[in-house]
């Protein structure tokens, strides 16, 4: 164990370090965020209009239209609010005006919508737009940098108001970036939402597979355990994926249709980071009985985070991170709960992901609210709780006897 651990250190580390800092991959990622508070304000609404209460939906019928107005303006624009987030945010990383990034990039998403018959069309507002946003926010952002480095910019007198002179600097690159996409959509009728999804389908494919979010899992896992943030170098390529299934599954939700997807957003902030990445609850509720003192104080401190899926102090308060021992049990957790969960809701014995909750909601609390009001998801919730504790259950042990052991000799 120790000489994988090594290797991975060694090898596949810094490349990954370097990909999950990459200022392009920041920026998308800090771009997706910006749609978290959307979705769940319009989650919320969801959730009221499809409460599991006996003779609710008798209550809520004759308004329930009106009722399911916020989650059309938040779900279905999903796109238009992301491509404004990573606008932002890439021009941010790159040093650019960043309010000039935000519209370029979402101008550009608009003139890409354009209809043969030259209309509007809205079907990719939504979340299955994504891809798209993505590309054109990295497009613009990079005709920017290369206009602005390059001093091809129009330049105002100093005594201009510095508005008013950003305002004429952002004008030549966003001429050149409205006439290439104009060219593209418009003139040689192209339409790249479509090429983009298809260049995507395998990867989109691959993630609501069992074996797909296995292994997607697997390396998060493995990237924690040698000290690098996995979500922050898979996000920029997951999270899009996600958020299109969780708006498709709330779609469904609301028509009352089979909900489609199975790993859509809140498959593994809900179901698989119990306590946080790797299930460590369990881990923190041991360590509060523990027969060492260190880890009863560890235990007491990362209580009540982890109660709020935050768990940095126990992965490097243990720690998890470089330690063979304990990379094991963390790795486990994250293969066997999205495996029993996946089962699960193929099945359709517990109900799959509609709603957005915020990632700090506690255990059980969130498996009830995601799932729209699914009981049998909560007690599913409380069972992981104690096959997280099972899985760590040994681990732990030895590494307390290792611990006591260094005291009495000491």
């Amino acid at each position: 164990m120790e000489a994988f651990v090594d290797f991975v250190s060694k090898y596949l580390v810094p490349p990954l370090a370097r990909f999950g800092e990459e200022k392009h991959m920041k920026g998308i990622r800090n771009g997706i965020v910006v749609t978290i508070p959307f979705t769940i304000v319009g989650s919320i609404f969801l959730v009221l209009a499809f409460l599991p209460i006996p003779g609710w939906s008798n209550i809520v019928e004759p308004f329930k239209s009106r009722l399911l107005v916020p989650v059309s303006v938040t779900f279905d624009v999903l796109s238009v609010i992301a491509v404004i987030g990573m606008g932002y945010n890439l021009a941010k990383e790159y040093g650019q005006d960043e309010v000039m990034g935000a519209i370029m990039s979402l101008v550009s998403f608009f003139i890409l919508q354009i209809t043969p018959d030259y209309t509007l069309d809205t079907g990719y507002f939504g979340a299955k737009g994504l891809f798209t946003a993505i590309i054109v926010s990295v497009f613009c952002i990079e005709v920017q940098k290369f206009f602005v480095r390059r001093n091809i910019i129009i330049k105002m007198p100093e005594n201009v108001p510095p508005a008013i002179a950003a305002s004429f600097q952002g004008l030549l690159p966003l001429s050149f970036i409205i006439v290439v996409l104009w060219f593209v959509r418009v003139v040689l009728n192209f339409n790249l939402n479509d090429f983009i999804n298809i260049i995507f389908r395998p990867l989109v494919f691959a993630l609501n597979t069992l074996p797909g979010i296995l292994f997607c899992q697997f390396i998060r896992a493995l990237l924690w355990c040698v000290g690098i943030h996995g979500g922050a170098v898979l996000s920029p390529v997951i999270d899009p994926i996600f958020l299109q299934f969780l708006a498709e599954n709330a779609k469904a939700f609301i028509a009352g249709q089979p909900v489609p997807y199975i790993t859509a957003t809140g498959f593994l902030d809900v179901f698989v980071f119990i306590g946080g990445g790797g299930a460590t609850l369990g881990l923190v509720l041991f360590m509060l009985k523990s027969r060492d003192k260190g880890f009863r104080t560890l235990g007491r401190v990362s209580l009540p985070s982890a109660l709020f899926e935050i768990n940095e102090p126990v992965v490097f308060g243990v720690p998890i991170v470089l330690n063979p021992l304990m990379m094991v049990p963390y790795i486990l957790a994250s293969i066997i709960l999205p495996l029993f969960t996946y089962i699960l809701m193929a099945l359709n014995i517990i109900g799959r992901p509609v709603a957005a909750v915020p990632w700090t909601m506690p255990p059980v609390i969130n498996h009830y609210l995601v799932t729209g009001g699914d009981w049998r998801a909560a007690v599913w919730g409380i069972v992981e709780i104690l096959i997280s504790i099972v899985i760590y259950y040994p681990f732990f042990r030895t590494m307390e006897n290792q611990r006591l052991k260094e005291a009495d000799y000491n």
